[in-house]
């Protein structure tokens, strides 16, 4: 299996008040064809990794790394102007909430619409069909109506099945997912993970799925990478992730309340012994 996208020693630089911070520091990590997960806590770098190899990080962020290639071409040195092409059509990442992701004043078909008329050259009547089309395949099942709604007259399951909708409308061959079910109930969020596997399976993309949820991850992809301050500390098939070894690891999975609960407090990280760990 060829790789989408390589990347060895990325390393993610903002400035601080003493000085350069590393919120991300020297991962190395692949994806092919294939659904991989990133897992750990709030500010261990996670969604900066994503930002980082979609070149969404802003300045005065600097991102460097060894390698940074998707599908062979360097991307670390793209000019933004080809790099803007490049996202849409081969590279896709969905956001967290989509209350933050869509545009309040515009409908939600004109917003998927403006993805085809920047990337294609299709004409106004087919661009109506293919979205239509693409909001179906995300399980809508009134797509005209919904597409002349407003963002904040559609739930929260449906504004995330349309940022998926716009995600993957160009059929990209990497999609990242950032915490995409995080703001979804327990019901819908099953149904929007269905929906992100299904159309994984069907196209053959690639998918980096980043999250707090370490049994969502393990159900829902093939292999697992685990950031702790800014580094991977551990990878491992997801099937196994229950079997892990790393210390960090083994705290987060243990800090999980189970539905046949007997401890009175879970657990917490020994932090002083993961700094010799990491």
């Amino acid at each position: 299996m060829s790789n989408l996208i390589e990347v060895q020693n990325l390393r993610v630089t903002f400035p601080g008040e003493t000085g350069p911070v590393e919120v991300v520091k020297g991962i190395s990590l692949s994806v092919g064809n294939e659904r991989v997960g990133i897992v750990g806590e709030s500010g261990s770098g996670k969604s900066m990794t994503g930002r980082a190899l979609m070149g969404l990080i802003p300045a005065p962020g600097r991102v460097t790394a060894d390698k940074l290639t998707f599908k062979g071409q360097d991307i670390l040195g793209l000019p933004e102007r080809k790099l803007r092409h490049l996202r849409g059509m081969q590279m896709s990442m969905i956001m967290q909430d989509p209350k933050f992701s869509l545009n309040p004043v515009m409908t939600i078909g004109a917003q998927i619409a403006e993805v085809l008329e920047f990337h294609s050259d299709l004409p106004r009547s087919q661009r109506k069909q293919r979205v239509l089309e693409v909001l179906e395949s995300v399980r809508i099942h009134d797509p005209e109506r919904v597409m002349g709604l407003y963002p904040h007259e559609v739930s929260g399951g449906m504004g995330q099945r349309v940022m998926i909708a716009m995600m993957v409308i160009m059929e990209p061959a990497l999609l990242i997912a950032d915490e995409p079910t995080s703001a979804l109930d327990v019901s819908v969020r099953g149904q929007v993970l269905e929906i992100m596997d299904d159309l994984v399976k069907r196209r053959g993309m690639g998918l980096l799925m980043i999250s707090h949820d370490l049994g969502m991850v393990a159900r829902w992809c093939d292999r697992v990478l685990v950031m702790y301050q800014g580094k991977i500390v551990e990878e491992c098939a997801a099937g196994a992730l229950a079997d892990a070894t790393h210390p960090y690891t083994r705290g987060l999975l243990a800090s999980q309340p189970q539905l046949d609960e007997t401890r009175e407090f879970l657990p917490v990280l020994d932090r002083a012994k993961l700094e010799g760990a990491a």
